[in-house]
């Protein structure tokens, strides 16, 4: 990272004075790093804490997959705060909803007004989580929303942003996993895919840039290909994860 470590100073703050303070969802991926950039950068707000969903029965970041001991050291890296919202091997949305709500209570309490999240452009996800969170007292900000997800990705690589693709649709399949994001990935990306995976193409493992104090060192491991029901009702899904090792 060197180069790059200089170019923004995050500072663990409980609160700074006239600004917004704001709790950030982080999910260990690029869009997550850059809406964090973003808003590190922007004046009106003081982001000085970290949330992320975890698997309690495999110690891994929901949906990414990231192995919490990875996680913890991008945290260290980045100099925040954080909670980690714990969930069992297959949770309801009950269970998941009473968890949100037990961490952004205690949250709120600490004086956090604020609740923001790198999601580009899943309109129900943002209609929900803004609904959720104005029942919490919180107000949602979306620093990357509908923008176009071509210039983000080549904004990501610009500005010095190093991710790693963990899992990949089967319109992808097993190449693309352990891939950097780069040039090259976006010019190899098939037709139809997102070159930012919003909806659902990939996920990735962001592991330097500006935002932190030093790279995060790993190690590819294991491929699998993984089957899920399918959420329109006909069939099954198929996704390949790399695992990655400390």
């Amino acid at each position: 990272m060197g180069e790059y470590s200089s170019c923004l100073k995050v500072t663990n703050v409980s609160t700074v004075p006239g600004k917004k303070k704001t709790v950030f969802y982080w999910s260990s991926g690029k869009d997550s790093a850059l809406a964090l950039y973003r808003l590190i950068l922007n004046p009106s707000f003081d982001v000085s804490h970290l949330v992320t969903t975890v698997n309690e029965h495999y110690d891994r970041v929901t949906m990414h997959g990231t192995p919490i001991v990875l996680l913890k050291k991008q945290i260290e890296s980045l100099g925040l705060g954080n909670s980690l919202i714990k969930l069992p091997e297959s949770a309801s949305m009950e269970i998941y909803e009473d968890a949100v709500q037990k961490a952004m209570k205690q949250l709120k309490s600490q004086e956090y007004t604020h609740a923001a999240f790198g999601d580009i452009f899943l309109e129900d996800l943002k209609n929900y989580r803004e609904k959720e969170m104005k029942n919490l007292g919180f107000q949602s900000v979306f620093p990357l929303w509908k923008q176009d997800t071509l210039l983000l990705i080549k904004e990501f690589i610009s500005l010095g942003f190093k991710a790693v693709v963990v899992s990949a649709n089967d319109q992808l399949g097993e190449r693309f996993l352990g891939r950097v994001i780069d040039q090259s990935f976006i010019e190899d990306l098939p037709s139809g895919i997102d070159p930012c995976g919003e909806n659902g193409e990939f996920h990735t493992f962001c592991y330097d840039g500006p935002i932190f104090k030093n790279s995060i060192s790993f190690q590819l491991g294991d491929k699998v290909k993984r089957s899920y029901p399918n959420p329109t009702g006909n069939g099954q899904v198929h996704f390949w994860f790399v695992d990655l090792l400390v």
